[in-house]
């Protein structure tokens, strides 16, 4: 195949392939003698069907399988020989559109190359790695709010009225018309005001209520209510409350922690101390990933395939835009032009993704099978009664894959410059790293 380059622009290359109609036909027939041996015709032995014979049978059915596997064959070669590599999938077209058979194929291919990353000493990098201890005072706190979570009620003095978040015990009977409805009654129940687990404007209607008092809820269904015999229709409940209790924070004490699992408090405030310093430990390695990243921005400079950084600067924008509209769901709205900001961010984004991933390649970074697995079942944890459509969602989409694969070949590479970099231990308080994670997110 004759192929001659028409565009050398940047990152930007076009060429026009010709494929005569002599290499095509004996395209064509190299395909039709690989299957000779397995076709039968009647009136002819299995494998003994004389050529012309199979071209005239199944010629037209292999013309665009060789087609297709000569330009393939062709961009193969291309980039093998010139060593460069398509920033995306090349845009490939067949130019002479009224072709028919016997005619030369002209097709033209176009694609950005990916640019020459610079070589970067990542020793010559330095980087502090904030160090945060779970203190005595930490962990104290962390305990008071699991002993919040798990508070238990007393009874309030005889005759209190009931607030919002105390919990009322009673008996209750609902009727529509008159008439008591399935489900609609219990005894001895416990229910939290402000919980939100009755019918809306329910719980409202008991507070203020008190032990051994008697009290009618009137109250309608939601329109979309699960029981249809009941939507939309009014409900009193014939309520008799036999207790009023306010909340109290569980004891920190060995109970406490065997609530939560542990064998004693002891064991709790370890498992607490281990926790925080690993919430640390991650929140410190954010604040460091983004010193590594700055310094490597502020090293490197090169040219970056143009369409690679208009589609990024198009989704943050459509991403800050939906932030900002949070109530717009879908992308039933104006088009979201990207202003310079975002072309700005756009292009940090992609030096930084291209420089990394060139790190990667060159430190034989590579994915396991196993933390692949590993991100696929994190993922469908979140569908619930799905995962294994999920599973099978993710095996036939290779962009999926790509997804999931990404971020975990980001964090290696990383892991890897840590590794090369000189990094320095500075310990500092928990409110000095929480400092440094919202400047993060001011950037």
């Amino acid at each position: 195949m004759q192929v001659t380059e028409t565009l050398n622009e940047g990152l930007k290359r076009a060429y026009k392939m010709v494929l005569s109609a002599k290499e095509l036909d004996d395209k064509v027939l190299e395909k039709l003698k690989e299957a000779q041996p397995e076709v039968e015709l009647k009136g002819f032995r299995k494998g003994k069907v004389p050529l012309p014979l199979l071209k005239k049978q199944f010629g037209q059915r292999v013309l665009g399988e060789a087609m297709q596997e000569a330009v393939d064959g062709a961009m193969s070669k291309h980039f093998e020989d010139s060593g460069e590599r398509p920033s995306a999938e090349p845009a490939v077209k067949m130019t002479n559109e009224d072709w028919k058979e016997g005619d030369d194929v002209e097709v033209e291919m176009s694609y950005e190359a990916l640019p020459e990353v610079p070589e970067i000493d990542l020793s010559k990098i330095k980087l502090e790695k904030l160090v945060v201890k779970a203190d005595e005072a930490a962990v104290d706190e962390a305990l008071a709010n699991l002993a919040e979570n798990a508070q238990d009620f007393k009874d309030r003095k005889k005759g209190s009225k009931a607030k919002d978040g105390d919990q009322v015990t009673f008996d209750f009977v609902g009727k529509v018309d008159g008439e008591p409805f399935d489900g609609g009654a219990a005894e001895d129940y416990p229910l939290v005001l402000g919980s939100n687990s009755f019918i809306p404007g329910y719980e409202e209607q008991l507070v203020g209520v008190k032990a051994g008092e008697e009290k009618a809820v009137t109250v309608s269904f939601p329109e979309d209510y699960q029981a249809e015999h009941l939507a939309g229709k009014e409900a009193v409940f014939d309520c008799t409350i036999k207790a009023v209790k306010e909340p109290v924070a569980a004891e920190i004490n060995d109970d406490l922690a065997q609530k939560f699992g542990s064998e004693d408090l002891a064991a709790l405030k370890g498992q607490i101390s281990e926790r925080l310093e690993m919430e640390y430990s991650g929140a410190a390695r954010a604040v460091m990933k983004r010193s590594l990243l700055d310094a490597l921005d502020k090293k490197v400079s090169f040219e970056l395939p143009p369409t690679m950084v208009e589609m990024e600067a198009k989704q943050i924008a459509h991403q800050l835009w939906h932030e900002e509209n949070p109530d717009v769901q879908g992308h039933d709205h104006p088009e979201i032009e990207a202003t310079k900001e975002h072309n700005e961010l756009a292009e940090r984004r992609v030096r930084l993704g291209l420089l990394l991933a060139e790190l990667g390649r060159k430190s034989e970074v590579e994915v396991s099978d196993q933390e692949m697995s590993q991100a696929v079942m994190e993922q469908a944890r979140q569908y619930p009664g799905q995962e294994r459509e999920f599973f099978e969602y993710v095996q036939s989409n290779p962009g999926m894959q790509q997804q999931l694969r990404a971020p975990i070949f980001e964090d290696k590479v990383v892991d890897f410059a840590f590794e090369q970099a000189k990094v320095t231990e500075k310990e500092i308080s928990k409110d000095d790293l929480q400092k440094a994670v919202e400047a993060l997110e001011d950037m």
